[in-house]
């Protein structure tokens, strides 16, 4: 039996087919999982240049860091950036970066480019828009603000949604920092929250100009389909640009696939002749002359241990890479494997649900407690959204129940007082080991807007270096040191008390949020 069957209607014409079976490819430990440089490039590189942050603090400083050692490029990818003082202290050193860029001497090298979301970023009179105009005006030929519009919100359906509801249709959550050659993976928007107390992951990649190179590319990739910041608080498409919601939806559609699957194939095809390069030179009577060519032009690098391969979800261009490997490796994961996966929105599509319920890995599924939800305690309808997840926990928790899976498939709960939970992710820990050797990280919340309505991108890093599994381990240990296992008991709780009109809205809102 081969899991690829199961995977058959996701697959589309721009994705590469797989032939064989994932795991017939690579039995042996962490090169199983080289079955997934089929669909995307493959990056080797030393673990040594690999670090996992632990706190939005540290995260904070590292992005201030990071934009004022900036020589030639700084991008960044998010829903929004806020408007509050940690976000205006960000603003600051890129104008600092950039004026002292300006008065190098010859022409200036530093170039920025920002993506976020339109809708989000337009929410408000002071939005993240106001924040970046004064750089756009200072900077015109060095800064670029990108705004991207999903092609499903158009016509009646923008004209009659008001502001904040409308950013249920789709939006742009890729999160990715990069300057230069470093590289910042993370679930963390650019607001104040993020950077003080609200829990997320972040992986620092340093030195690695490949994996620089193609999301600075991908980042590029979405921004030319999408609408740029002008000086005066305007936005307008790129000249000769289908536009998202004014143009033909399918011919926008269209672009944007092909622009973004550009980039992927041939980042793949750079890696596979590097690879093919690299595997040449290390064959007996070929290493010592491919040593001494590599140290008189001074690249020479240590053997990887550590692979990096980009995972990429936009559905509404007909791009599902991120959901395949995502499903092959929940369909792959061996008996007594055990699997951690947090998502800050416990909303897991009915796919995701099945494989969990359905295969023989041990789960230990991290998810937000209602009071550190993002939305608790929120104004208005939004308010009423962490019960709907309480409902949808409840709901998914009394099948493991049913089919008699509790053992298996463990439901633990993050709480820590005056703080909120957005971490998203997965561990993968093989059989018998007490170390993980893959882990997913990024945007995706597993959630059917994740998998359907968002433009959603992580990293699989998997690795043989005990030091990073470590780091690995430690990440999350630290995350779930702060729950609390789920029982029935958990439900009879007085705060667990779902209205009847939530329960009767969920099934009918879900896939929204």
């Amino acid at each position: 039996r081969s899991s690829w069957l199961l995977l058959a209607p996701l697959l589309t014409p721009p994705v590469p087919v797989i032939t064989a079976p994932p795991c017939s490819l690579c039995p042996e430990g962490a090169h199983r999982f080289q079955w997934i440089r089929n669909l995307v490039p493959e990056f080797g590189i030393s673990s040594s240049h690999v670090k996992v942050l632990s706190s939005p603090s540290e995260f904070y400083e590292l992005l201030k860091v990071q934009i004022k050692a900036a020589k030639q490029r700084v991008v960044m990818a998010s829903l929004y950036l806020g408007t509050g003082l940690h976000e205006q202290e960000l603003v600051y050193c890129l104008e600092e970066t950039l004026e002292k860029s300006l008065q190098a001497e010859g022409s200036p090298d530093l170039r920025v480019s920002i993506l976020l979301d339109y809708t989000r970023g337009s929410r408000g009179r002071k939005n993240s828009r106001t924040m970046l105009i004064p750089l756009l005006q200072r900077f015109p030929k060095q800064v670029r603000v990108s705004l991207f519009h999903t092609p499903n919100l158009r016509g009646l359906l923008r004209l009659l949604i008001p502001e904040r509801f409308n950013e249920t249709i789709g939006l742009q959550h890729i999160k990715v920092y990069l300057f230069d050659d470093n590289v910042i993976l993370s679930g963390a928007n650019l607001s104040d929250l993020y950077f003080t107390n609200r829990q997320d992951r972040y992986v620092l990649l340093r030195d690695s100009p490949e994996i620089a190179d193609f999301f600075t590319e991908l980042v590029d990739a979405i921004g030319d389909v999408s609408l740029q910041l002008q000086q005066d608080d305007t936005v307008q498409m790129m000249e000769g640009m289908v536009h998202p919601y004014q143009g033909d939806k399918v011919a926008y559609c269209e672009i944007a696939n092909r622009r973004v699957m550009e980039v992927i194939n041939s980042a793949r095809t750079r890696q596979e002749q590097l690879h093919a390069k690299t595997f040449h030179s290390s064959q007996p009577g070929s290493s010592h002359l491919s040593q001494q060519g590599s140290q008189a032009s001074g690249d020479l690098k240590p053997e990887p241990d550590t692979w990096i391969y980009p995972l990429i979800q936009m559905k509404p261009f007909g791009i599902q890479i991120d959901e395949m490997v995502t499903e092959t490796l929940l369909t792959e994961a061996e008996r007594d494997a055990r699997i951690y996966l947090t998502t800050g929105y416990f909303n897991l599509t009915q796919a995701y649900m099945d494989l969990i319920l359905g295969t023989r890995a041990e789960y230990r599924i991290l998810l937000a407690s209602p009071e550190v939800n993002g939305f608790f305690g929120a104004k208005g309808v939004a308010g009423a959204i962490p019960a709907a997840y309480v409902y949808i926990e409840r709901q998914f928790y009394s099948e493991v129940c049913y089919l008699q899976q509790q053992e298996r498939v463990q439901l633990q709960e993050y709480s820590r007082a005056g703080w909120t939970f957005h971490a998203k992710g997965l561990w993968l820990y093989l059989a018998g080991s007490d170390l993980p050797c893959l882990t997913l990280i990024g945007s995706p919340n597993f959630g059917y807007r994740s998998v359907h309505r968002d433009l959603e991108a992580q990293v699989a890093i998997v690795t043989e270096n005990k030091a990073l599994q470590q780091q690995l381990h430690q990440e999350q240990e630290q995350l779930y040191l702060c729950s609390g296992v789920v029982s029935t008991s958990t439900f009879e709780q007085p705060n667990r008390y779902v209205k009847l009109w939530v329960k009767l809205v969920t099934p009918l809102i879900k896939n929204f949020f």
